[in-house]
């Protein structure tokens, strides 16, 4: 299970930085899809948070790579991610 706080801290940036303004981390389940049905991000809002990411945790995500689709499943994916770069 991914660490709370890195957990909130995810939630946040992704309303920070796609401007979700009408949303609150508790809005968003940690295990909802971040695209299509779930939160409803598309192509755009995905390069938007893999610059974030990379900004803020220093991981380079290939924009091609399928893994990168798996990082991008769910916040719980992203935290995975960070967490195994740490």
């Amino acid at each position: 299970m991914s660490n709370p706080d890195l957990i909130q801290e995810v939630k946040q940036l992704i309303i920070d930085e796609l401007c979700l303004e009408d949303l609150t981390p508790a809005d968003i389940d940690a295990d909802d899809a971040l695209f299509g049905e779930g939160l409803g991000l598309d192509s755009i809002d995905a390069l938007e948070l893999g610059v974030a990411i990379k900004k803020k945790y220093n991981i380079t995500l290939d924009a091609d790579a399928e893994e990168t689709k798996q990082h991008f499943a769910s916040v719980t994916a992203l935290c995975k991610l960070i967490e195994s770069h740490a």
